[in-house]
């Protein structure tokens, strides 16, 4: 483990909290010949595991269903730290960050897929929380879950 992973770890709590107020990560998956692809994607922290949705196609989808491995990674940016002599090497970053790995599974049970889009929409458009979401909607969103095998986060501040 690197250093700064040793002395800049960020609780659980911290980091389950960066994920609820983070509104947007990099979800990594396998492709065919072993080549990494990663998206940018919204997701949400619902009963201990990670819902991303999106389409029910496409390329991390396919990806998964070959190989259910993935990395999840959400950030926040929260601006530079510049050297105060002005050393370019030395200016730094202050951010807080989480990596889940885990294994992942499209969400086939209708309930459960809503409960998870439910979740989405809380998260990013909370003043339509209320309102129904049509079922031909729901059954034509991907959603995807991953349960959470190994999940760190870190932090650098001055």
């Amino acid at each position: 483990m690197q250093n700064r992973m040793k002395t800049h770890q960020l609780t659980e709590e911290q980091t389950l909290h960066l994920l609820e107020r983070t509104e947007t990560g990099a979800l990594a998956t396998v492709d065919a010949e072993g080549r990494p692809y990663a998206v940018p994607v919204h997701f949400v922290w619902l009963d201990g595991k990670i819902y991303v949705h999106g389409l029910p196609v496409g390329e991390k989808v396919s990806n998964l269903k070959a190989n259910p491995a993935v990395c999840l990674t959400a950030w926040d940016m929260q601006g530079y730290l510049m050297d105060p002599e002005g050393k370019p090497c030395d200016t730094n970053t202050k951010y807080q960050s989480a990596v889940i790995k885990g294994t992942a599974r499209m969400v086939e049970d209708t309930s459960e897929k809503l409960a998870a889009l439910h979740a989405v929409v809380a998260k990013y458009t909370p003043g339509l929380a209320d309102k129904e979401l049509p079922p031909a909607m729901v059954n034509g969103t991907g959603v995807i879950e991953i349960t959470v095998d190994e999940m760190t986060g870190k932090y650098y501040e001055q």
